[in-house]
């Protein structure tokens, strides 16, 4: 195996027991829950690179008028299409949805990242936008979970007229670097969970994850202990350790979007170009909805703050009771009709 630059254990395969197809299967249990009619391919980007697609056509066509805008959802840091599967469903009853793997992340792949905060920023971005183009998809309603909230903002900044609503979950990198009190008061919320804790204790000197790939044969272990918070979460939909698993195998390969990550971030809670001195940049015209839970360790102050830097502009913000940072798995219903909702008013 080569080794991508910024891996420190990319040269050491057979320490860690995981791999592409590992992966595959892992997500393919998932996926099996998907009961809609479910088109799963790699979509080639210009540059060769592939993007890890799933596709959900209505089974409820409009008969009349022109088609429903499409949902476009983006995960977060170190996740994948599969920490979606309570909502795909439900969500693409009326509409057509799509959601991928970022570049670097999951099943799509993992090229290089720079460790210019600007220059990841845009192969993220650029990415999105190939894909976009790729797919021959006119505009969407763009959806972002927490890294996957602060790209989508920075695509609609970038590509507006592709953006027919932009709705922001949990969505990270917003504030503006806070003051050492702030900071503090951020990291020690007894909210913040105990995987979050042991990450940012190593975030200034490693990959974020990368002591699950040290971790080698106890990695999976490793993850099964920190995210206990995910097998609980799915415990109705499966009696064991699968999304454990999943999340450790869409992690413990060569590191690339968690590269790219590092070069946006500034610690865990922090981004170094803070997504609120930009959101002015977004057209007035463009309707933002973000969605917050109430336990999570990111604080909805940040989209009142956006709010009132839009000043005019459409800017709402919900609370959703009872729900942590992955608001659509601990509250599914009511993120799933929150959603629907938002998109039945674009069209």
């Amino acid at each position: 195996m080569r080794c991508r630059p910024g891996s420190v254990w990319g040269w050491w395969p057979s320490w860690r027991p995981t791999s592409a197809a590992i992966l595959k299967s892992a997500e393919a249990k998932i996926l099996a829950r998907v009961q809609h009619d479910m088109w799963a391919r790699f979509v080639t980007l210009p540059d060769r690179e592939r993007i890890w697609t799933l596709s959900l056509t209505s089974p409820k066509p409009a008969l009349k008028g022109p088609a429903k805008t499409p949902l476009v959802m983006v995960h977060g840091f170190g996740a994948g299409v599969g920490l979606w599967v309570r909502n795909l469903d439900p969500l693409s009853l009326t509409r057509p949805l799509h959601a991928f793997d970022l570049l670097g992340f999951g099943r799509s792949s993992r090229p290089p990242f720079p460790g210019d905060a600007a220059q990841a920023e845009e192969q993220f971005v650029g990415s999105i936008e190939q894909w976009r183009q790729t797919l021959g998809l006119e505009d969407m309603i763009l959806l972002g979970h927490s890294l996957g909230g602060y790209l989508a903002t920075s695509y609609a900044i970038r590509y507006p007229s592709r953006v027919k609503h932009l709705i922001l979950v949990e969505p990270w990198g917003f504030p503006d670097r806070a003051t050492e009190a702030q900071r503090t008061e951020v990291v020690t919320r007894s909210s913040l969970p105990l995987w979050a804790k042991a990450t940012a204790a190593v975030l200034g000197y490693f990959n974020p994850l990368a002591a699950i790939r040290a971790a080698g044969p106890w990695g999976p272990g490793l993850v099964g202990r920190f995210r206990q918070d995910f097998k609980r979460k799915f415990e109705d939909l499966f009696d064991d350790d699968t999304m454990t698993q999943y999340i450790y195998h869409c992690n413990a390969q060569t590191p690339s979007g968690e590269v790219g990550y590092r070069a946006l971030s500034e610690s865990l809670a922090w981004a170094k170009r803070p997504m609120l001195l930009r959101v002015d940049q977004l057209p007035a015209s463009l309707p933002v909805t973000m969605l917050y839970g109430d336990r999570s360790w990111i604080s909805s102050n940040s989209g009142h703050q956006a709010a009132h830097v839009r000043a005019e502009a459409y800017t709402r913000v919900l609370l959703i009771n009872n729900s942590s940072h992955h608001v659509n798995n601990d509250q599914p219903e009511i993120f799933n009709k929150q959603i629907e909702d938002i998109c039945n008013s674009v069209d």
